[in-house]
């Protein structure tokens, strides 16, 4: 027995010992590609020297003679820091994932050869301005700088996921980085699977029931809010001091529920309700969670002097951030600039379709995509009039396709001379608001709502090409529409001057949080279907509480966790449940009620993390929704993943009858509304207490809405998500102005996946005051201590200082890495 014992032991120490030198090697390798911020290289391509300073935070302050070397600085960067991740981009732009990932990113590629981005990007470099081309070619040009010192110092092949994936990287090219602007801009995009949902709804509801559902947004619009006085008349005069979804397993698919398109906050204040008399911006866009963040940080010091603020890795442009002159931020519009089409075919021919002028033969072209142990598929892409033609597999395009007819779009993304990346460039040049509108006139798409300070002037103008519709198109652009009737086709586009624009307010506050802009007849109504309802009337009253602001104010406001539509719903909704009836039994469904709703009745709507009573009121207004909807729309109530506030509104004031919602058909007894609710909330204390114990009083909101921010690829493996995913509870909610969308469904159904991915505030009394933050790190390598450094400040809602001041970033530098040109060959 001893003579086993020891064997066993020797073979167990063994095996540890064999394990651990796996792990040391593993290690090794992986961390050959984590870069030395701390060099000097001889690199092609500059004509003076570059020096990129990193300060503390891992943020590249990057400093060239002359600004297209500073923009391969940049590039040099991003490839450093993001390499894996800029390719992978690039991959799904191109349609050529499924070369390293096999058959489940199949979906992805045909999207997106159907669509031909990549195609679209090559023949739009020729349409750049000669700058924009420069900078272009030497940010391509520093990528590819990087490249080859990842080659010839062998530095574990750039990132350590090409050990995992194919190594083979391609040369990087101008048109590769407008085609990161185009992939976003279809990521950003809603129009299409609101088109499609609204359609497959209609097939099942009457006109009055779909309105509840897919209401029209109530209201004239909100952008400048009015002067201070006129709020509180007695205060006038005082004068006041200066101052359908992814394909299982592709994290890459680009179009998924409208509810997961871009969204964002920003808002500005003028010298006069700005304390110190300078003027104010905050700004944080809404993007889909992921380790690392799709952000980026990083300075530039061009000869129109320096901006800092927040990048995409593959563009090179601050695309929000600030100069010594000027300051902007991005909200999505959500402006209508797709269409859906359905193409009758010829019944002779399914190569012809439909057009004003009769029958036409559609353009096609061949395409094959190689699949990683698959054989190759060969694709025929077809283009209409109207544009490429999509299968029915894509956004449930299947679901409004009649027998005989395909579906086609149009969208202002798909642009061969798209000058949208030389308007972000242009932007950072920007000396004022004036200018900074001028610049925003090349914009295409995705189009945003852009919202910028100068030293006096504060203003919001939409950028993005808008369509021209016909005031007699048949579904005013809501819905998919027949191809071949004239009426139905854009007339083009509308001037630049004709997008919404505001120039100092005489409120001297504006903002934006997705929400309605204004009130214009179709065709210049910009869209239908606003991105926000709700976060607009907490920041509304947020402003206006205070005479004047700081950059603290700004600060408080972008971080607030009260939800207006807690506070507004649960009377409505609970309004027969509050304080009936005798006190039941312990351990009866009836006195679990009875506890939600006592806890429910203290509560101010603040979806604090530590607290229990947003976990309650989240799960019962989503039972509540399911159980109004999923007798009407049966499997299709499945693709409402997200309460609907002004759908539960009208069901409970009755608006139009729309509390026939509330009766169950399938049953012989009429269900009242107040019934529903009381169902709901018992669905939903189940839920809770099978999932998190039936002490209501010690549950934390916190413990379901974690942020999961997961690597798109290694998250998914066993072993390496512990290493690569970063999880963090966190406050907010689906309609907080601190934003925090749910992912609806699943066994996770309230993890925050969708957020503010970059905080900024901006104080231009005092520039060097700004502050900024991501919600994960600088590096893409899980190994790098800079992979989540800022995340726990992200969570806990600090920022890190945002100074041009080149002394500063010295001053704590984690490196500074020195770029000289490699003398010319003889």
């Amino acid at each position: 027995m001893a003579t086993t014992f020891r064997w066993l032991l020797r073979l167990f120490l063994g095996l540890a010992c064999l394990a651990a030198l796996v792990v040391i090697v593993l290690y090794w390798f992986a961390g050959r590609s984590l870069p030395d911020y701390d060099r000097t290289l001889t690199v092609p391509g500059i004509t003076s020297g570059v020096e990129i300073v990193r300060d503390s935070s891992s943020v590249p302050h990057i400093f060239g003679a002359s600004d297209p070397d500073v923009f391969y600085g940049l590039g040099f960067a991003h490839a450093q820091d993001r390499l894996w991740q800029m390719t992978m981009m690039r991959r799904a732009a191109q349609g050529r994932l499924s070369e390293i990932f096999g058959r489940r990113t199949v979906k992805t590629d045909e999207l997106l050869r159907r669509l031909d981005l990549y195609g679209l990007s090559v023949r739009s470099v020729e349409a750049q301005s000669a700058q924009t081309r420069a900078a272009l070619s030497a940010y391509a040009a520093g990528v590819n700088a990087w490249l080859d010192e990842v080659n010839t110092g062998a530095l574990g092949r750039g990132a350590p996921e090409f050990f995992l994936f194919s190594p083979q990287i391609a040369r990087w090219q101008p048109a590769d980085s407008i085609a990161l602007v185009k992939l976003m801009a279809l990521r950003m995009s809603a129009q299409l699977p609101n088109e499609v949902l609204r359609a497959r709804s209609s097939l099942l509801l009457e006109d009055d029931r779909l309105r509840d559902l897919m209401p029209d947004v109530p209201g004239g619009g909100i952008t400048a809010l009015p002067e201070y006085a006129a709020l509180f008349p007695k205060m006038r005069g005082m004068q006041f001091a200066a101052a359908e979804r992814a394909q299982e397993g592709d994290a890459f698919y680009p179009v998924g529920p409208a509810d997961f398109a871009g969204a964002s906050n920003a808002w500005a204040a003028g010298p006069s309700r700005s304390a110190t008399g300078g003027t104010l911006l905050a700004n944080d866009p809404h993007l889909e969670l992921t380790a690392p963040s799709i952000w980026y940080l990083a300075r530039l010091e061009l000869d129109t002097g320096g901006v800092i603020g927040g990048t995409i890795p593959g563009i090179p442009a601050v695309l929000v951030g600030r100069s010594e002159r000027l300051g902007w931020g991005l909200t999505s519009s959500y402006m209508d600039d797709l269409d859906v089409y359905i193409e009758r075919l010829d019944p002779d021919d399914p190569q012809r379709v439909a057009t004003p002028e009769g029958m036409q033969t559609m353009r096609k072209r061949n395409s094959i995509i190689r699949i990683k142990d698959s054989e190759p598929i060969s694709l025929t892409l077809r283009w209409s009039q109207n544009g490429p033609v999509l299968p029915g597999g894509h956004a449930g395009l299947a679901q409004i396709t009649p027998p005989g007819h395909v579906t086609s779009i149009a969208w202002t993304g798909l642009s061969d001379s798209d000058r949208s990346i030389g308007a972000a460039i242009a932007l950072m040049k920007a000396g004022s608001v004036e200018e900074a509108i001028a610049a925003g006139k090349d914009f295409v798409a995705p189009s945003q709502n852009l919202t910028l300070v100068d030293a006096e002037t504060i203003a919001l103008k939409t950028i993005g090409a808008m369509p021209r519709r016909d005031q007699d198109h048949q579904s005013l652009g809501r819905m998919p529409s027949p191809g071949w009737v004239a009426a139905n086709r854009w007339k083009g586009l509308f001037d630049y001057a004709s997008n919404p624009e505001f120039v100092a307010p005489s409120g001297g506050i504006l903002g934006n949080t997705n929400n309605k802009l204004l009130e214009r007849p179709f065709p210049l109504h910009v869209t239908y279907d606003w991105g926000d309802t709700q976060r607009i009337h907490r920041w509304r009253r947020l402003m206006q509480s205070r005479e004047v602001h700081t950059r603290e104010s700004f600060i408080e406001a972008q971080l607030d966790t009260v939800s207006f539509t807690a506070r507004s719903l649960l009377p409505l909704v609970a309004a027969d449940l509050w304080y009936t009836g005798a006190a039941a039994a312990d351990g009866t469904p009836e006195r679990q009620r009875q506890r939600a709703l006592e806890l429910l009745a203290g509560w101010n709507g603040e979806m604090s993390e530590h607290l229990p009573e947003p976990l309650i009121y989240a799960a019962w207004l989503n039972a509540l929704q399911q159980r109004l909807i999923e007798d009407e729309l049966g499997p299709l109530a499945g693709e409402f993943i997200h309460v609907q506030p002004l759908f539960i509104e009208r069901v409970y004031r009755d608006i139009d009858g729309a509390s026939a919602w509330c009766d169950i058909r399938q049953s012989a007894r009429l269900e009242t509304c107040s019934d529903m609710a009381r169902m709901a909330l018992d669905d939903a204390l189940i839920w809770i207490s099978e999932r998190y114990g039936r002490a209501f009083e010690s549950l934390r909101w916190g413990d379901a809405h974690q942020a999961a921010q997961d690597h798109p690829v290694l998250g998914e493996i066993i072993g390496l998500n512990w290493l690569t995913n970063i999880r963090q509870s966190t406050s907010g909610g689906d309609n907080t102005l601190r934003r925090g969308l749910t992912r609806g469904t699943g066994p996770d159904p309230f993890q925050n996946v969708h957020a503010a991915g970059y905080r900024g505030v901006y104080d231009f009394a005092d520039p060097d005051s700004s502050v900024f933050i991501i919600s994960t790190g600088q590096s893409g390598h899980p190994l790098s201590r800079h992979y989540d450094d800022l995340g726990e400040l992200w969570r806990r809602g600090e920022y890190i200082p945002m100074s041009l001041d080149p002394q500063l970033a010295r001053a704590a530098a984690v490196g500074v890495t020195r770029l000289l040109p490699r003398p010319a060959a003889r």
